[in-house]
């Protein structure tokens, strides 16, 4: 039986290939054209070992992705965006834990992850659904983001599960709506999966963020603000004009002064969203209401870190160690500890979605790649000091 839809899936995913193609060639043009007369193959950006930017090829001849299961989509990449991770991927962070979850049809087709397809936002075109899909439709426009063990965004088709993947907001085009899912989707894995936050129980919460003017950061922001939280930010003066806009209460700029100065004079807080990690983490903790609910939660995490290094079942162990005692130690003084991971969720996004078109969250693009420059992207993401997202152009608008 799978044998069978997957013959009728690649069948019918070769002729709606066969005709983006020519529709791409008849007015959308890009930068990098897609292979002609063939349709088995596409263009993406991969790697085929882990280092520095100059693994990053662009390969012509990409096998063109088919559905291996019922529940899937196959979506044409309008725009992708390029996150922290996927340069920590390209450098092999996190491939220990990575490889053991990626799809198992194609690592033994290939031998191994390579050649790796990074890129996890996208926002683009349903062009073929599964037999079990139900909610979309070739045709829709959608946004999602796929989960690091899968191949990714930088190319022109990309398979998801159809769980993964939600309508687009209507008030966006791609450009703008790529550079949200992944972002949006951590911050509410944060929030409301890891400190029981939600849009009932949110209005009057006093929330502190470290690292704001990043992508998650500025995401938070707005979720909260549109939940009816007090925010109270950290980022540097340079990004103050950009959190006034984005409707933050009290920002406080750390390079004016000693941060733990500056937050003596705030009231205590209700959650802590750490960005940063490091010292933040133990100032941060000194600044939550005591046995009232509070919840710290770091996405900077040792997990990935110390399965690289000691290996899955050690890694595991020291990880899980090192979590427990430190809910239990700060457990001790009424503050719920947690650690916040990227969870994709097409449910989420839906209500994402919803807030995004009614104007109480934007997309915050700090600048726009096409599709040749995906290593020029890469090279600002490492340059730090984001003040938004870093969007790459896959199919250029009209």
């Amino acid at each position: 039986m799978m044998s069978m839809v997957c013959n009728r899936c690649v069948s019918r995913t070769a002729g709606l290939y066969r005709r983006a193609v020519i529709a791409i060639k008849a007015g959308k043009g890009r930068a990098i054209h897609g292979s002609p007369v063939r349709n088995t193959i596409m263009p993406a950006w991969v790697i085929d070992k882990y280092g520095s930017n100059d693994v990053l090829r662009f390969n012509e001849n990409v096998l063109f992705p088919i559905i291996h299961y019922p529940n899937e989509v196959i979506i044409q990449v309008h725009a992708a965006s390029v996150n922290p991770i996927d340069v920590n991927m390209r450098n092999g962070y996190g491939s220990a834990s990575l490889n053991m979850t990626r799809d198992p049809l194609h690592v033994k087709t290939a031998g191994s992850e390579f050649p790796l397809i990074l890129g996890r936002d996208v926002s683009g075109i349903v062009m073929e659904c599964g037999l079990a899909v139900q909610y979309f439709k070739p045709g829709d426009q959608v946004w999602a983001a796929v989960p690091p063990w899968k191949q990714g965004t930088f190319a022109e088709f990309v398979v998801a599960s159809a769980n993964e993947v939600s309508l687009k907001p209507k008030s966006l085009s791609h450009t703008e709506a790529a550079s949200l899912p992944y972002v949006t989707l951590t911050a509410w894995a944060a929030l409301v999966n890891s400190c029981g936050l939600k849009k009932e129980t949110c209005p009057g919460k006093r929330v502190l963020i470290f690292g704001a003017s990043g992508g998650v950061g500025t995401a938070a922001t707005q979720l909260l603000k549109a939940w009816g939280a007090h925010v109270t930010v950290v980022c540097s003066g340079e990004a103050q004009t950009l959190m006034n806009d984005l409707g933050a209460d009290d920002i406080i700029d750390y390079t004016t002064g000693r941060l733990q100065d500056q937050l003596k004079t705030r009231d205590l807080f209700d959650v802590v969203l750490d960005n940063v990690g490091g010292t933040s983490e133990e100032l941060a903790l000194q600044y939550l209401k005591p046995w009232s609910g509070a919840s710290y939660c770091t996405l900077v995490t040792p997990f990935l870190y110390n399965t690289d290094r000691l290996g899955i079942a050690d890694g595991m162990m020291r990880s899980g160690i090192t979590l427990g005692s430190k809910v239990v130690k700060h457990l001790c003084k009424g503050i719920h500890y947690r650690w916040g991971f990227f969870t994709p969720s097409g449910p989420a996004l839906d209500e994402i979605g919803e807030i995004v078109d009614a104007g109480k969250m934007r997309p915050v693009v700090e600048k726009v790649f096409p599709f040749s420059d995906v290593p020029q992207a890469f090279e600002k993401i490492e340059a730090g000091h984001a003040r938004g997202k870093t969007v790459i152009e896959v199919i250029n608008p009209r």
